[in-house]
């Protein structure tokens, strides 16, 4: 089972309304948990079985999706102007390389296209995360080491 296959599958787990899902097949076993209304956060967990073959290590995906204000937001105004790159999976988000390597970007870095922003680590893959847009980085949403969902906000970016 691919990446894009068990995105898939959250989506399709989170749009039915169903509380709990488990998988499982000869190397992955996935359990997915949605909140119903009044319940905790959704919660994704995904445990991959001993394998004989490995996944592919080289494998990166890219995110971006402009931000959508919402009516009850006070600052809604304020980001509606800065592009908003989101987590295209589960997993850690790491803002550098190594532990010992400077970050790969700070508030206020210029970017461009194809620039890496962060890690997410899945499944002991570390997913290069890039750019799609050119600007500079207004704000980094979330800290370094800290798990991360599906399409969770990253980063603002002022494209202008």
């Amino acid at each position: 089972m691919d990446l894009k296959e068990i995105q898939n599958l959250i989506k399709f787990v989170a749009n039915s309304g169903v509380a709990e899902v488990k998988l499982e097949m000869d190397d992955v076993k996935i359990t997915i948990r949605t909140t119903l209304e009044g319940n905790s956060p959704d919660i994704t967990y995904v445990q991959q079985a001993p394998v004989q073959q490995q996944l592919p290590a080289a494998t990166q995906i890219q995110a971006t999706v402009p931000a959508t204000p919402t009516p009850s937001a006070p600052a809604a105004d304020d980001n509606s102007k800065y592009i908003t790159i989101k987590s295209p999976i589960i997993g850690t988000f790491y803002r550098k390389p190594a532990p010992d390597k400077s970050v790969f970007v700070e508030v206020g870095s210029s970017i461009g296209k194809g620039d890496v922003l962060c890690v997410i680590e899945a499944m002991k893959l570390f997913n290069e995360i890039e750019s799609e847009v050119s600007g500079k980085i207004v704000k980094i949403l979330v800290d370094d080491m800290s798990p991360v969902e599906f399409d969770q906000p990253l980063f603002l970016v002022d494209p202008s």
